[in-house]
């Protein structure tokens, strides 16, 4: 082959190398875009909802409502993390092991109080559906706080023991703490141990919480069925259950989706992989962490003019007098 022979063939090569790597780059622009803006969204939702919710007094003093502020704190804070993530991966940029701990860990933190959470807002309903005279006694602000307090402690003992599990690696004999890869949780699964006790903790959790759930609504269905029970306050509940089992799947679903987009990389090329874990970032991972804002923001009574006041910035709607 001759020289102008060979130096054509080079240049068409580095011509379909530039275009791939070209195609590549706004692909990833236009999925981050397409992603970013939703997330935008549903954070300003939160955000609101947030707000809404120390607005006034009577959420301010209301065990369920100060349950699930910290439900929706946690879903937003989560959002928040895995956006951060999210924006590193799309953007090639590699982390070192510290700095991708502290994120993953956070993540760790805030997916964890969200089934713990959903549980004692199940028992909540429960006690208000079948000890209704014993309810103001049991759900108090002092004793909400105390759940709460529990369920952060549960929450950070995890953290803590999987940092210790990540302390007996041998970082020294890497060449770099640089991490190879994107961050992701992934990245933070270094030897056996970690990984067989991060599955036996997540499948602990959500079966315990599965669990907590269902008899929460059975008990409130066997409830129901007495004499003596409010139907209307009864069947609300037994609403308000099933929901927090939609949501208990939702965070599960969110939790497993790294290990099933694991198993996927194994049999597709890594193009596909990344365009798969876009979707499912979004429908499961993104979607559950508004769900909370939107459903239980357009659900409640109390909750729903408020919202909307504030997320038309007070234009359009009048809001109530303030407690």
């Amino acid at each position: 082959m001759s020289y102008a022979n060979q130096s054509q063939t080079l240049n068409i090569i580095n011509l379909n190398i530039t275009g791939q790597q070209y195609q590549g780059l706004l692909e990833r622009v236009l999925f981050s875009t397409l992603i970013g803006m939703p997330c935008c969204v549903f954070l300003f939702i939160n955000g609101t909802m947030l707000f809404t919710l120390r607005s006034k007094l009577v959420f301010r003093e209301t065990s369920r409502y100060i349950l699930l502020y910290n439900l929706l704190f946690a879903d937003t804070a989560q959002l928040a993390f895995g956006q951060l993530l999210y924006i590193f991966a799309a953007g090639r940029i590699r982390l070192t092991y510290p700095v991708c701990g502290v994120l993953v860990m956070l993540t760790k933190l805030t997916n964890d109080i969200s089934p713990l959470t959903l549980v004692v807002m199940s028992l909540e309903r429960y006690v208000a559906v079948c000890f209704p005279l014993r309810h103001a006694t049991i759900a108090t602000i002092r004793n909400t706080a105390v759940a709460i307090i529990v369920v952060w402690a549960i929450s950070l003992l995890n953290v803590f023991t999987r940092i210790l599990l990540l302390l007996n690696f041998p970082f020294e004999d890497l060449e770099s703490l640089q991490i190879k890869d994107v961050c992701s949780d992934i990245q933070m699964l270094l030897d056996p141990i970690t990984d067989h006790y991060d599955k036996a903790y997540t499948y602990c959790l959500f079966v315990s919480a599965t669990v907590a759930i269902i008899s929460s609504y059975i008990g409130v269905m066997i409830a129901a069925r007495s004499a003596s029970a409010d139907k209307a306050s009864a069947h609300k509940a037994r609403n308000t259950l099933l929901l927090h089992l939609v949501q208990l799947g939702l965070s599960l679903l969110s939790t497993m989706h790294t290990s099933i987009v694991q198993s996927l990389s194994t049999i597709m090329q890594r193009l596909a992989i990344v365009r798969i874990k876009s979707v499912f970032y979004v429908f499961i991972y993104i979607l559950p962490r508004c769900l909370t804002s939107l459903i239980y923001g357009l659900r409640d009574q109390t909750i729903r003019p408020i919202l909307l006041y504030h997320l038309c910035c007070r234009l359009t709607l009048s809001c109530p007098s303030r407690g």
